[in-house]
């Protein structure tokens, strides 16, 4: 399993992509298109929002599961995109009970954080909270139901009868008409057949059958909706657990779990980050690291590496290793600050404070390492790198709480310098 260990954007689809060629299924497990990976390859960059990483490897079998939450225009979007620049997308497998994000949950998102001024969440606005809601609310419309044109109309009728109050008399907006959303979606049935499978079946008897399974989390575990920092959270689990409900695999049948961090800090949206930079060093980590947003388009707010998420990331998941991305862009530094723990009302503060309160709070209490003028883009093993760049890693190996087997040196996907293999 693959995950983010800090606010996402750690670079997991270079992590799974890296890993694609090696395994057999890659599984999307939760969220939506408020995901992005950046996968580099050779000289081709891929953007992905929705699609699971190992689609672009030739053998492996992308899957998005039923934790996940699909919108057809970008599911169809991405494929044709990839379709054109000869990539075969035909193995791709959906679940029928993934959830669909209809034009009505795109509406409401909007509108909602619009409404919240000041109070926004800072969402993406593609319709990803109020789908998981529906889903909690038990008005969803899955995957499946496409088939059904009874149920379909039933469903989107449930769902309408209160959002349609909501819109137009709180927020003044145009009711919606439920045979333009079932013939809308309607429209997509035949081109998502091909694809629909029951997943669950499918990804335990390649289990069972020795086959290698790549969980792939689409967030960050700082973004978890239980165990991030709520409520400028994401509307899923994106932490370790996410993926046995989400793929619907057990827990004894997970053997690894891999965090991914990158050698500073970054998040999106709104919510605390002690560690933010508002000086020139941020401004020169958002540059140099290439800082913007695959899927919001948004500039990243950049701060130094955080020890104390890290713990908190190992401790949650159950993380077994990291891969440590993005180690090139600290070059030039002759000193890397590293917050080692946070100062909340006067006191030190070794974890992740509990209360939101306390870590909107927190301020970070910093330990100097040595940088290095180097470039280490061309390093091939651990020993290649210069000394100091070496030291770093252990010192936020130590830190963290679990062996970094993989360092990224650039965005390439062969330049990795792997430790430890992950299979």
């Amino acid at each position: 399993m693959l995950l983010g260990a800090q606010w996402g954007d750690e670079g997991k689809g270079k992590a799974t992509d890296l890993l694609g060629g090696s395994v057999d299924y890659v599984v999307r497990y939760q969220g939506g298109n408020n995901a992005g990976h950046t996968v580099v390859v050779g000289d081709q960059k891929y953007a992905l929002h929705l699609l699971p990483s190992g689609i672009l490897s030739p053998g492996c079998t992308p899957v998005i599961g039923n934790g996940v939450v699909v919108d057809p225009s970008v599911l169809f979007s991405e494929l044709n995109g990839l379709n054109e620049r000869g990539v075969d997308t035909s193995k791709l497998l959906i679940s029928g009970n993934a959830h669909i994000i209809t034009p009505y949950n795109v509406t409401v998102d909007k509108v909602t954080e619009r409404f919240l001024g000041k109070r926004k969440i800072g969402t993406t606005g593609r319709g990803i909270g109020p789908t998981y809601a529906d889903k909690i609310n038990r008005v969803g419309i899955r995957v499946q139901d496409l088939y059904d044109e009874s149920i379909l109309t039933q469903k989107v009728e449930a769902a309408l009868d209160v959002k349609n109050q909501i819109l137009t008399k709180l927020y003044n907006r145009r009711a919606i008409a439920v045979d333009q959303v079932v013939e809308e979606l309607l429209a997509y049935a035949d081109k998502l057949a091909p694809y629909v499978a029951d997943t669950v079946l499918v990804l335990n008897q390649a289990l069972e059958n020795d086959k290698v399974v790549l969980f792939e989390g689409g967030q960050g575990t700082l973004l978890d909706i239980d165990h991030g920092t709520y409520p400028f959270v994401t509307s899923s689990n994106p932490t370790a657990g996410g993926a046995c409900t989400g793929a619907g695999v057990g827990p004894t049948k997970i053997s690894r779990v891999i965090g991914i961090l990158k050698a500073y800090t970054t998040r999106v949206g709104s919510g605390p980050f002690p560690t933010e930079l508002f000086d020139e060093d941020g401004e020169a980590l958002r540059r140099i690291g290439g800082e913007r947003g695959v899927t919001t388009g948004r500039d990243r707010r950049c701060g130094w590496f955080d020890a104390v998420i890290a713990r908190y990331a190992t401790r949650v998941n159950g993380l077994t290793d990291f891969f440590l991305t993005k180690l090139d862009v600290l070059t030039g530094w002759e000193q890397i600050p590293v917050c080692v723990a946070y100062e909340i009302d006067g006191k030190r503060v070794e974890e992740l404070p509990y209360s939101q309160s306390d870590f909107h709070h927190a301020k970070p209490v910093y330990e100097m390492l040595p940088g290095w003028s180097e470039d280490i883009s061309k390093a091939k093993s651990f020993s290649d790198l210069p000394k100091n760049a070496q030291d770093y890693v252990k010192a936020l190996e130590e830190m963290s709480g679990a062996p970094i087997s993989a360092i990224g040196v650039g965005p390439g996907r062969d330049e990795t310098i792997e430790i430890n293999s992950f299979l």
